[in-house]
C-alpha cells in the first residue's frame, strides 16, 4: 500500500502542474504566459514520466512468481556436511557477518547508486526460516520468491538456482541443522527506493534469472575441469567477470572484474593460495569486493577443479 503513495504523489503533482500550465496561458503578461506555462508544461510532462516508471516498476516488483515445491529434505549426515562446504564458499559471502548465516549485512550499500536496501536474512532458526517449509527454502533458492509470493531481489540476481537439486537439498539439511543465533531479520528483507523502483519500470535494473522449474544435476565431484565449470556457474564469477569470463563490462550492476584468462599464467599451488589468502602470485592484493575469503574456504579438491576449468577457459 505505501508502494502507491510515490507514484500518486507524482500523479496529484502533475495535474498541479498542468493546472498551472493552463492559469498561466490564460495571463495577460506574455512572459509569464508564455514562459509560465512552457516551464509548467516541462514540469507536468517529467512528473507524468515519473508516475508512469514507478508505476511499471512496482508492477515489475510484483511480477515475479514460481510455483511451490513439495520436499521433505531428510537430513542425513553426509547432506549436512555437504551443505555446510557449500554454504561456507557460496552463502556465506553474504549472509556471515559476524556469526555463522546469521545475516544482517545490507548488500545495497555495495551498489554504487541508492537503489534500496537489501539485508541478507538469518538463516538460523532464530530468524524467518522455522515457519519456512523445505520446499519453501529450495522455492527460495532456485527460483528467488518467498512464501508470501515477494521477490527476493538480491537472491535473483545471483547463480543459487544454478546449485543442483541434490546440493540445493544438503545446503538445505546443513541450515536445518544451525543453532539459533543473532538477530531476526527486517520483513521484508530487500526494499527498493523510489529510484531503484523507477530505474526497475525503465528497464535499467534487470527482473532476475529465469525462473526454472527443470532438473538441475552436477557432474561427479572431483578435480575435474568439468566439475569445476560447474563450481563456477553457482559462484557468480560471470557477474564480475563477464559471461566468457573475460572480463566485466562497463555498466553492470556488480563490480568489473578483470579477464580470469590471468589464471593460465600461474600454477596451481599460486591458484590455491591466492583464494585462501587474497594475494596473488605477483604479489597483488584483491579488491575488497572480491569474494575470496568465502572461495578460500572451498576444498583443495574443489579449488583444483575451477583451476582446471579456468585454465582450460577458450583463448580470448
Amino acid at each position: 500500500m505505501f508502494e502507491l503513495i510515490e507514484p500518486a504523489m507524482s500523479i496529484v503533482i502533475a495535474g498541479l502542474l498542468a493546472w498551472s500550465s493552463v492559469r498561466s496561458w490564460r495571463s495577460k503578461n506574455p512572459i509569464f504566459k508564455w514562459g509560465g506555462t512552457g516551464l509548467a508544461a516541462l514540469a507536468s510532462v517529467i512528473a507524468v514520466s515519473i508516475s508512469v516508471l514507478l508505476t511499471l516498476g512496482l508492477f515489475k516488483l510484483h511480477a515475479r512468481s514460481a510455483p511451490s515445491v513439495d520436499l521433505k529434505v531428510v537430513g542425513t549426515a553426509e547432506q549436512i556436511r555437504r551443505g555446510r562446504a557449500i554454504s561456507d564458499s557460496f552463502c556465506s559471502g553474504c549472509h556471515t557477518r559476524t556469526d555463522t548465516l546469521t545475516g544482517g549485512m545490507d548488500v545495497g550499500k555495495e551498489i554504487s547508486l541508492p537503489i534500496g536496501s537489501f539485508v541478507a536474512s538469518n538463516l538460523t532458526p532464530a530468524g524467518q526460516l522455522p515457519r519456512w517449509s523445505d520446499g519453501d527454502i529450495f522455492r527460495a533458492i532456485r527460483n528467488a520468491v518467498d512464501p508470501d509470493g515477494r521477490w527476493l531481489v538480491i537472491m535473483s540476481y545471483t547463480n543459487a538456482g544454478k546449485l543442483s537439486d541434490e546440493d540445493t537439498k544438503a545446503v538445505i539439511a546443513y541450515i536445518r541443522s544451525l543453532p539459533a543465533a543473532g538477530e531476526k531479520t527486517i520483513s521484508p528483507p530487500d526494499r527498493l527506493s523510489p529510484l531503484g523502483i523507477a530505474m526497475l519500470g525503465a528497464g535499467m535494473l534487470p527482473t532476475g534469472k529465469p525462473v526454472s522449474t527443470e532438473l538441475v544435476t552436477a557432474p561427479p565431484k572431483g578435480p575435474t575441469s568439468q566439475y569445476g565449470g560447474y563450481l563456477v556457474s553457482y559462484q557468480d564469477c560471470r557477474e564480475c567477470h563477464g559471461k566468457d569470463l573475460t572480463g566485466g563490462k562497463p555498466g553492470q550492476l556488480a563490480p568489473l572484474g578483470p579477464d580470469l584468462n590471468v589464471v593460465k599464467g600461474w600454477k596451481l599451488e599460486g591458484f590455491v593460495t591466492t583464494m585462501r589468502t587474497g594475494v596473488d602470485p605477483n604479489g597483488h592484493t584483491l579488491g575488497n569486493q572480491m569474494p575470496w575469503q568465502p572461495l578460500g574456504r572451498m576444498e583443495d579438491e574443489d579449488l583444483r577443479a575451477i583451476y582446471e576449468y579456468l585454465t582450460h577457459l577458450p583463448a580470448a
